[in-house]
């Protein structure tokens, strides 16, 4: 058991180590002035300077976050409500819900702005503004995997029995399913939201087509900066990177901090 341990810890190692390459590649192309020879020349810091005191960058980075959070937490809100209502009061509705759910796999993000665009541009309503356009779009493109990720979680508590002995206690349907059953699926929410991180800011077609240059993010910023200065393009990727972490971290903190006081409870 222990060679199997330490074989699959040195495995683990071998694996992150592969996935930080670029990162670190990144990172220090970004503070050296010049890297054409087997080792880079003169050091320095000061694409990160310029980062950090550019009020541009610095909005880019907080529009990014909320493009980021806002679709999220409205697609997760979206998707339980629609499966509470189905799964206890239309249960034979649920395979067309899954149907609509899944569809966004098969549309590109070319395709999904330029039918936005031709749909809502010209409706002179709060829809045409820009940044909602992009907000539903977002909504869109992560719903597969929030509903997958939801729906998975739901079926592992067993929703319907939990529900039931619930009501036997004296408690409502609605009040069952947001006091008993999401708390229990959190890791579940939490896992399709990491997900969603990955995709939105990973994203960069839906935003250029559907916000353009008007309230760039952070992958608009870095596609400009890539066309003036390498180094400090990879100064933007190496940021774009830790705010990621830094999310992910935040989200498995409230993770690990639910899972201690449930623990605590028992």
């Amino acid at each position: 058991m222990k060679k199997k341990s330490i074989g699959s810890m040195i495995l683990m190692i071998v694996i992150m180590i592969y996935l930080l390459i670029p990162l670190a590649v990144s990172f220090i192309y970004s503070v050296f002035r010049k890297w054409t020879d087997i080792l880079p020349e003169g050091f320095h810091l000061d694409n990160y300077v310029s980062l950090f005191t550019d009020a541009e960058f610095l909005a880019s980075v907080g529009r990014s976050v909320v493009m980021c959070v806002v679709p999220i937490v409205l697609t997760i809100v979206i998707v339980l409500l629609a499966l509470f209502v189905t799964v206890i009061y239309f249960p034979k509705l649920e395979k067309y819900v899954q149907i609509i759910c899944m569809i966004p796999y098969t549309i590109q993000g070319i395709i999904l702005s330029v039918s936005i665009l031709s749909l809502y541009v010209g409706s002179n309503t709060f829809l045409s503004k820009r940044m909602v356009m992009l907000m539903g779009a977002y909504c869109i493109v992560i719903l597969p995997f929030i509903y997958q990720g939801i729906r998975n979680g739901m079926r592992a508590v067993n929703m319907p029995t939990l529900i039931e002995a619930a009501e036997m206690l004296g408690a409502s349907k609605i009040y069952a399913f947001f006091k008993v059953i999401v708390p229990n699926i959190l890791s579940a929410i939490i896992v399709s939201s990491l997900l969603a991180v990955g995709i939105i800011f990973g994203d960069y077609v839906l935003i250029r087509n559907l916000l353009g240059t008007s309230s760039p993010n952070m992958q608009i910023y870095l596609y400009q900066t890539m066309k003036s200065d390498s180094t400090k393009a990879s100064a933007v990727f190496v940021i774009i990177m830790m705010v990621t972490f830094v999310i992910t971290a935040v989200v498995l903190y409230m993770r690990g901090r639910e899972a201690k006081s449930k623990v605590s409870k028992k």
